[in-house]
């Protein structure tokens, strides 16, 4: 099967497109050919080398942690699923991923995709999905009626963050560059602040909880806008406990991992007509680098997604 691989660490360069085996699956796990992938920044910061400390991996290693496709294969001990059957999964990161055309996953990371999806949508879903219910949801615990602020609100967290804290009935603020405002606003978002024209830390106050998808300077802003009692939740760097105690608010930092009952809340909003995917590119297996490179950039509208195969 085409993988795409790296045999060391470093910038895009080192991706390489492979012949490599079928992978072979245990009783519990099953087989997906995959249909599309998409790209997360974990994706490139493995990659040039930031995880190397948690020795989660070896090289060569199959990068990609976002699949949706058809069940190839089962082991033994599965009962839940058919060869055939379209699912879609965040499996766990500390095995080969999903840059390729098949994938070996535990059949408790997989669950079906949204009936209402392609597999190019659905394939944009689940880690980022599981990252903006995580934060919002499991670790703030939104409501009804708050003040939620999203930084990066057209990013590939940020789309669905929106969504989901608009769909929990939250008042919703996303910061986004102007070409991005009308996006984020049709997301559900009630205010949007061009953080290129406007210091978002001198326009807004009284904010319940502040979603963190950009660390820096902007976490740092981000202690000023919040109510006493509000939680500051960053997916990027852990927030400062010592300033959260001082000004009488929460913290907290999200790395999720595969996570089979928040997808399947995510599937329950989705074909429900509550959540929808921002697919802002397209690339094959072969357009890999560009793929990566572009996410780096940081000027990415939606998730990247990786078609591999028609």
């Amino acid at each position: 099967m085409k993988a795409v691989r790296i045999h060391q660490y470093g910038n895009a360069d080192v991706l390489q497109i492979e012949e490599i085996p079928i992978p072979e699956i245990r009783e519990d796990e099953v087989l997906i050919k995959i249909h599309a992938t998409s790209i997360n920044p974990v994706d490139w910061k493995v990659r040039e080398g930031h995880l190397k400390a948690m020795n989660l991996h070896n090289l060569p290693l199959t990068l990609g942690w976002d699949v949706s496709g058809t069940i190839e294969k089962t082991g033994s001990n599965v009962t839940e699923f058919n060869i055939g059957d379209e699912v879609y999964s965040r499996p766990a990161i500390e095995r080969d991923g999903s840059y390729a055309e098949f994938i070996a996953v535990k059949a408790a990371e997989v669950t079906r995709k949204p009936k209402t999806m392609t597999h190019l949508e659905a394939a944009s879903i689940p880690l980022a999905g599981i990252t903006a219910w995580e934060t919002l949801v499991t670790t703030a615990h939104i409501e009804k009626g708050q003040r939620v602020l999203i930084h990066a609100a057209s990013g590939g967290v940020g789309t669905l963050a929106v969504q989901i804290a608009k769909a929990k009935g939250c008042y919703v603020i996303g910061t986004t560059s102007e070409t991005n405002v009308a996006l984020v606003k049709s997301l559900g978002a009630d205010e949007v602040v061009d953080y290129k024209k406007e210091d978002f830390s001198e326009l807004l106050s009284d904010i319940d909880v502040v979603l963190d998808t950009l660390g820096g300077v902007v976490q740092d802003k981000s202690w000023k806008v919040l109510k006493k009692g509000g939680i500051l939740v960053s997916i990027t760097q852990n927030p400062n406990a010592e300033i959260a105690e001082k000004l009488g608010v929460r913290s907290a930092f999200v790395f999720i991992g595969p996570n089979v009952p928040v997808l399947n809340e995510l599937t329950a909003l989705i074909d429900t007509g509550k959540l929808k995917a921002i697919v802002g590119n397209v690339f094959r297996l072969e357009e890999m680098k560009q793929a990566h490179l572009l996410s780096e950039s940081g000027r990415a509208r939606g998730k990247i997604v990786i078609k591999v195969t028609d």
